[in-house]
């Protein structure tokens, strides 16, 4: 479309992971065989604590929430990642590019917020332990799940917000696999600096005092735990450490991400992808490898059904003719 002596872009051309052809199949068959194998477990994790009863506490309510948010977040980007590898073609749209960057931070911001929920809930059952059954109810859970959803939909509403009124008139390659702000902005053609700071405050800087407060909330409580009486200190401390290493994988990389100036460094990409792709499928598998109730309700779910299957009776069998 022509407007004026401009070109309107109303497509850009995603570079991938690599220029190299035989390298980007590779990754995407890497990436594959990573969801063949870890987005079941995820979706086990969910099933296994929706029909236990034994894991009904609110620790494990977040924990499925946590699940189901990372699927969604591992699934906006990679499908047309390899769906633009296998047909050839590297375009995306510019509604879809806004679609994107629309869920990467409305699910990216719902995890932030739910992580600050789940550090809620342990500084009660730790700090409060005899009045954690009355302040953590169903009731409350439900509710801090919804805000954490709206508190990310706000998020992406704000960066959506301030990148649509942005021109659009000239380059149209985008120098990574999917669409993010910190490369779409700079295809602007217009001073975008006032937009870069907005997108720092209001993504950088946001996670790094999450991230600050978070690993203050954490030490705190495990100086509590260690202090504190031997009756579940160990498990105590344990969950704290799993979240504790959640903060770092997820916090990481978003801070490098979001937090440096928006030009193209070497690590971009890579780290792009495990932020966007590897480390969200692989965040509730820390929690269960940590967690001995979690195994152990998963391997009963999973001989409860093989055990079903046995005894399933065979078509016909009761035919006597």
């Amino acid at each position: 479309m022509e407007q004026g002596n401009h070109t309107v872009v109303t497509e850009f051309i995603l570079q991938g992971l690599s220029q190299r052809w035989e390298l980007q199949l590779f990754l995407c068959a890497l990436l594959l065989l990573f969801y063949i194998i870890i987005l079941p477990g995820n979706i086990l994790i969910i099933v296994t604590i929706w029909n236990d009863p034994r894991l009904g506490s609110p620790m494990f309510f977040f924990l499925a929430s946590l699940a189901l948010l990372d699927i969604c977040y591992s699934c906006v980007t990679p499908p047309k990642m390899m769906a633009n590898l296998f047909s050839g073609h590297r375009t995306i749209s510019y509604q879809a590019c806004i679609a994107q960057i629309f869920f990467i931070h409305f699910l990216g911001g719902a995890e932030t917020f739910l992580l600050i929920a789940m550090a809620l809930d342990r500084y009660v059952a730790i700090c409060h332990p005899l009045r954690y059954a009355t302040v953590m109810t169903r009731m409350a859970c439900w509710t801090m799940v919804g805000s954490s959803w709206a508190g990310g939909f706000m998020h992406s509403i704000i960066q959506v917000f301030f990148i649509l009124p942005l021109p659009f008139c000239g380059p149209n390659e985008l120098d990574n696999f999917f669409c993010d702000v910190t490369h779409f902005v700079r295809l602007a053609c217009t001073n975008t600096y006032m937009t870069e700071f907005i997108m720092f405050v209001s993504s950088g800087l946001v996670i790094v005092i999450c991230f600050i407060l978070l690993l203050i909330s954490y030490g705190a409580l495990l100086v509590k735990v260690r202090t504190g009486s031997r009756l579940g200190k160990s498990k105590a401390s344990s969950t704290c450490i799993s979240h504790i290493i959640i903060v770092f994988v997820m916090f990481g990389p978003a801070i490098y991400i979001y937090c440096h100036p928006f030009q193209n460094f070497p690590f971009d990409k890579t780290v792009a992808f495990f932020h966007t792709v590897v480390f969200p499928l692989m965040n509730p598998i820390i929690y269960t490898l940590r967690n001995k109730e979690i195994k152990a309700a998963i391997q009963q779910l999973i001989l409860h059904s093989l055990a079903c299957q046995d005894f399933k009776p065979v078509e016909g069998a009761g035919d006597t003719r």
